[in-house]
């Protein structure tokens, strides 16, 4: 009898990320050796390597979903891995620069469990480790082989994420109501640029590199931004209603810092908005204030914004020619990304 051949299953999301993050780390850590050595161990303390003062240790670090992104950018453009390495190094970089001057800005104490680069090292040298992450990211890219046209596409990227995140912290200052409050198309537009440019430059940088024609590297681009809004929709959601087992976030938690995310500002355009703007401002009980938004249909609308832009990729990618495997792969990451217990 003959056997029937045997079907090896796809990569889930979490091996394809194991598998990224081990072909990226050894160019990663080297790039982070050329820094002052200063520098080089505020970095290595970001990524989890070391301890303050430099001693080695395993700490829990990024997911490296760009890096991923990055490699499988390459690969579904029909190049080998090794192609997108250097995009994979120069993303990864950009992010924790991001991070580092997040915190500082955010005021947070805490990333990833452990004490945050400024509570550790101070404020100026956790600005300037950024700054050193920034210029080491565009001296990788510049060196790559094709480096000139990712450097294009990743000054795009980071005008848009700087743009996002100035628009993300203005919208703090402005009312809940009126003619000047947030409405729900700017606060998408900021989702993409905040969230959504680094991870759909991921994904083009890696593409470019690999040798892929302008038509699929847009393509990618555009998947990842509505990932990135997709993305900060399902965030914003489990901000409010997330279970904090899951989370690691108090319930509530947005509403109690007063947050303007998508459920809050699409529930403020229903029928009694002006009460749920009167709670919003005197800070009541965020439990009544979530119960409001969910019965204006806040939690609904951003499902159904969220659900769209994942339905966006799709369409998106089957566009372009892109290499079965890989494209599979980074499917199944993008949807990773979004698809969280809610």
């Amino acid at each position: 009898m003959t056997a029937l051949p045997s079907v090896v299953a796809a990569p889930t999301a979490p091996q394809v990320l194991d598998r990224c993050r081990e072909l990226v780390h050894p160019a990663l850590k080297e790039a982070v050796g050329r820094l002052h050595p200063w520098l080089g161990e505020m970095a290595a303390y970001s990524f989890g390597w070391c301890e303050v003062g430099g001693t080695p240790v395993v700490a829990p670090g990024g997911k490296g979903v760009r890096q991923a992104l990055a490699v499988l950018g390459a690969e579904a453009a029909g190049a080998p891995a090794r192609a997108g390495i250097a995009a994979a190094v120069a993303v990864e970089l950009v992010h924790t620069f991001s991070l580092l001057h997040d915190d500082i800005m955010d005021g947070d104490e805490t990333r990833r469990r452990r004490p945050t680069l400024w509570k550790t090292y101070g404020t100026g040298p956790a600005v300037l480790a950024g700054d050193a992450l920034f210029a080491l990211a565009v001296e990788t890219l510049a060196a790559a082989p094709g480096g000139a046209g990712g450097l294009r596409l990743l000054s795009t990227a980071l005008g848009d994420l700087v743009h996002g995140q100035a628009d993300d912290l203005l919208f703090a200052a402005r009312p809940w109501t009126g003619p000047e409050r947030v409405r729900p198309d700017e606060y998408r537009a900021m989702a993409e640029g905040k969230t959504g440019a680094l991870l759909g430059c991921s994904a083009a940088l890696g593409a470019v590199l690999g040798g892929a024609p302008p038509a699929t590297v847009a393509a990618l681009d555009r998947a990842g931004r509505h990932v990135g809004i997709a993305f900060q929709l399902v965030d914003d959601i489990l901000g409010i209603w997330g279970d904090p087992a899951v989370t690691g976030k108090p319930v509530h938690g947005d509403l109690r810092e007063r947050k303007k995310t998508f459920p809050v500002l699409t529930a403020l355009s229903a029928p009694g908005a002006r009460y749920l703007a009167t709670l919003l401002e005197s800070g009541a009980e965020p439990a009544v204030t979530a119960g409001l938004i969910e019965e204006a249909g806040g939690r609904t609308a951003t499902l159904a914004e969220a659900r769209r832009h994942i339905a966006a990729v799709e369409t998106t990618l089957a566009g372009v020619p892109l290499e079965t495997g890989p494209a599979d792969e980074l499917r199944s990451l993008l949807e990773f990304l979004v698809r969280r217990d809610l």
